[in-house]
């Protein structure tokens, strides 16, 4: 079988309500274009018709594949999968499912990849999310890139197109806790941006919950900075010397002859601000123990029910 040159990955969880009009917009794109192209649609544990879908999609289009996996694995994860399994001899396009991410920017991304450009990543220039979530956005961007060891672009997402060479390097990559768009950026070669309007859901409600959010974001800084250790050794120094000055003054006021502070509240207030700084300090221990015990367990990144459609 002849690879295709441009393999494009949707990851879907529970998108239904959305899929006909992917379908038909993805469907549109690979009619326009003159390059062969396969869609590998990767079904994250959906507990919807979605599975169903990518079956019956398959059977009727031999141009869209079906990674089907066993159970929610998440969605870096899920792009992880249908990144292993691209047919592609050129370049891979990342796209969400919710089509907030216009599938026919494929063919600007595809032009720029030609002029010796292996990354091309979307840049948003503006959100369709509410004031509070773009607000954190922007905090998230701006504080990951003061705090990794290695560029990562602002306000880009996992929406991007790479070459072939880009994605070989991306699966050889065993870490468990997936940031996508930090390990491509890692990766390096030519990488470009592309500014783009991002568009609003198409149907249903998102599925990146507050939770997740924070998931990634901890995952984007922990495995891209060893800074929020050195945090904890700046703080202890800072807390000893603010300590050792407050006892100097103590002690000069005493021999002086003046009141000293002292008392039940004094003492409460001193163990406390201590307490909280060994709490946090061996929360941001935990994170990074947390994350080599995943690594050291060598158990794989997802588990696959079926695939459909890679017979054809």
């Amino acid at each position: 079988m002849n690879q295709p040159d441009i393999s494009i990955v949707v990851p879907l969880y529970n998108e239904h309500e959305v899929f006909d009009r992917l379908i038909h917009r993805l469907q549109s794109v690979m009619d326009s274009s003159e390059h062969s192209i396969e869609v590998i649609l990767v079904d994250d544990g959906s507990r919807d018709q979605t599975a169903q879908l990518i079956h019956e999609i398959s059977s009727k289009d031999n141009r869209f594949k079906g990674v089907l996996l066993s159970r929610n694995f998440g969605h870096q994860i899920a792009l992880s999968a249908g990144m292993a399994h691209a047919q592609c001899a050129k370049a891979l396009m990342v796209i969400d499912g919710d089509l907030q991410d216009p599938p026919e920017l494929l063919f600007p991304f595809y032009d720029i990849i030609q002029n010796d450009v292996d990354v091309v990543y979307a840049v948003r220039k503006n959100r369709k999310e509410g004031a509070l979530m773009s607000s954190l956005y922007w905090i998230f961007y701006r504080m990951l890139s003061r705090l990794s060891e290695h560029p990562i672009p602002h306000d880009s997402g996992d929406f991007c197109m790479i070459s072939k060479r880009v994605l070989n390097h991306m699966n050889d990559m065993p870490e468990r806790s997936r940031f996508l768009r930090g390990i491509r950026s890692w990766v390096g070669f030519k990488q470009v941006p592309y500014e783009y309007d991002r568009d609003s859901r198409a149907d249903g409600i998102t599925k990146y919950s507050m939770k997740a959010l924070f998931k990634l974001a901890y995952d984007g800084i922990f495995n891209f900075s060893n800074k929020p250790l050195k945090l904890i050794t700046h703080i202890g120094l800072y807390t000893i010397l603010v300590s050792v000055v407050y006892l100097t003054g103590v002690l000069i006021k005493k021999l002086m002859g003046y009141e000293v502070p002292s008392g039940f509240i004094s003492i409460v207030a001193v163990i406390t601000l201590f307490s909280g700084v060994q709490l946090i300090s061996l929360g941001i221990i935990g994170e990074y123990l947390a994350r080599i015990y995943l690594q050291v367990k060598n158990r794989p990144l997802y588990v696959v029910d079926k695939i459909v459609g890679f017979d054809k």
